[in-house]
């Protein structure tokens, strides 16, 4: 090479190696300490080998007080951002570098960020989030503040556009915090990642309390108890895992359908363990994801937020190699009930496939919306009107399957006829009822309770014929389907035959909704 090319070539190079060491081996090996993989070496292992491409590798930081005037570097400013290929198809990814000055979030550290978000929608493209920062850089207060106003606007506008997946590796404090909330999923790691407005130090400061980081922010809590977190994982390869696996069940973007992959899994098998799992007793309890396992294809099951309001069940799966998602009440816990927990989380579900073509496939066992004083306090109105939003709002495939009892206003949260479900099949342990049987017929005839009191009679015998004559008029799913609320009862054994047909009929379907800038869902 002439003209000096060579060695110009060397001197970026040696300054690249330089930079991709990042804090250096002894941060490094910090990190490594505390059961944590690098910036880097996350990227390295969630991106297909060879495909990934770094951006702005050479980017400066700009703070120059409290002491930073005398770093010559805060390399690639605490933030590795660049494209490339998960399982052969493409997506943006920012992962944060807690080797370099904690990963604090500065300007450049922003503007580096808010660049891969930017470069997501533009392309069309998921985004995966790596999140191991320290907080704001003090340094850079007003730079860093700015930059986290842009890039909350920026997750709002990628909102229903690409998939925007954030992945808690570390800590994420204070303002920072919100980044991921305004994000689709979010994963957390055991023990390594917390996530809160205020740290414990501040905390003691000003409210007094004292608490832990873990108690505070932890994975576990988040997870069960505020149910920020849609999946906690033991470590970082883990958590990287289980990304991936969720990115082969989403589209590339709103444009784009979801993928379908080769099914090995028999599309005419018949379901034979549903006539064992599902008892005819409206009482009796049996676990709803026996259920699900028993139709979709095999081992295809991702499940959101699991461990958070347990009474319902959302996740992805596939039917005959196509992603579906899954709404489903849990007897195991409140006997199905939907409390003001489940409500916002089935709600947030159903809208995340909406926005990105997934169908829904409602599975019912419900007694109705948690009544109750405690319920009535915690917003069980506003909260459960989420669900009825949410169902009416989405125009993709919705089949809703009956499979016992469906009371009241359960019935239409989990998407009746009247909410926009494409078709209804009701197993022949169906129940859908205004309200509970019991209910229904101490109304209805409590005149004649009293009466067989004053005669001296026994009103429970009076009750439990009423109660038979009830059921064989109304509690069963020939009324139903009589009524075309229903449009078929179905065997069991033939669900999956039955759910396969049905989503395929409706691939096409149009629903051009009224113009609208946007719906006022009761946040």
């Amino acid at each position: 090479m002439s003209n000096g090319m060579q060695q110009k070539i060397d001197e970026i190079e040696k300054l690249r190696a330089e930079i991709i060491a990042g804090g250096g081996q002894s941060a490094i090996d910090k990190q490594h300490e505390r059961g944590k993989m690098t910036a880097r070496e996350r990227i390295e292992y969630l991106f297909d080998e060879g495909t990934f491409e770094e951006l702005d590798v050479f980017a400066k930081h700009i703070g120059r007080d409290y002491g930073l005037d005398k770093v010559e570097r805060v390399p690639a400013d605490g933030v590795v951002i660049g494209y490339g290929k998960i399982n052969g198809r493409s997506a943006v990814v920012y992962s944060e570098d807690f080797t370099v000055i904690a990963g604090t979030f500065g300007e450049m550290h922003g503007r580096k960020i808010c660049k891969a978000v930017d470069l997501a929608m533009k392309m069309g493209v998921p985004l995966i989030g790596i999140n191991d920062s320290g907080g704001a850089r003090v340094t850079e207060e007003m730079g860093a503040l700015s930059m986290y106003g842009q890039l909350f606007f920026r997750h709002v506008r990628a909102s229903g556009n690409v998939p925007q997946i954030a992945l808690i590796m570390g800590p994420v404090a204070g303002g920072q915090a919100y980044s991921p909330a305004l994000m689709d999923f979010i994963f957390m790691v055991e023990k390594t990642s917390h996530m809160f407005i205020a740290g414990p130090p501040l905390v003691k400061a000003i409210v007094h309390e004292e608490i832990t980081e873990e108690e505070l922010g932890g994975a576990r809590m988040h997870a069960t108890i505020s149910g920020v977190s849609d999946m906690t994982l033991a470590n970082d390869k883990d958590c990287l895992d289980q990304a991936k696996k969720l990115l082969s069940y989403l589209p590339l973007s709103v444009e784009d359908r979801p993928p379908v992959v080769e099914c090995l899994d028999d599309i005419e098998r018949s379901c034979d363990e549903l006539v064992n799992i599902v008892p005819a007793d409206p009482n009796a309890l049996y676990d709803m994801r026996k259920v699900i396992n028993t139709f979709i294809d095999k081992d295809s099951f991702f499940e959101i937020k699991k461990d958070y309001a347990r009474n319902i069940i959302v996740g992805f799966a596939r039917l005959n190699g196509s992603t579906i998602g899954i709404v489903a009440n849990q007897p195991m816990f409140l006997a199905g009930s939907i409390d003001y927990k489940a409500a916002g989380k089935a709600a947030a579900f159903i809208r995340l496939c909406d926005s990105f073509n997934i169908p829904l496939v409602n599975l019912q066992d419900v007694p109705g919306f948690l009544i109750g004083s405690k319920s009535e306090k915690d917003g069980i109105i506003r909260h459960g009107s989420k669900m009825l939003y949410a169902y009416a709002e989405a125009t993709v495939p919705k089949i809703t399957v009956v499979l016992r009892k469906s009371y009241a206003g359960g019935y239409l949260a989990m998407c009746s006829k009247d909410l926009g479900a494409d078709f209804v099949y009701e197993f022949p342990t169906g129940e859908i009822c205004l309200m509970g049987p019991a209910g229904a017929v101490n109304i209805l005839f409590r005149k004649d309770f009293a009466k067989a009191i004053e005669k001296g009679e026994d009103p429970e015998v009076i009750r439990q014929q009423r109660l038979k004559e009830f059921y064989d008029s109304y509690v069963n799913p020939l009324y139903s389907a009589g009524l075309q609320h229903v449009d078929d009862i179905i065997d069991p054994r033939r669900m999956r035959k039955i759910l396969i047909r049905s989503l395929e009929f409706c691939e096409n379907k149009i629903d051009n909704p009224p113009y609208k800038k946007h719906g006022n869902i009761p946040i």
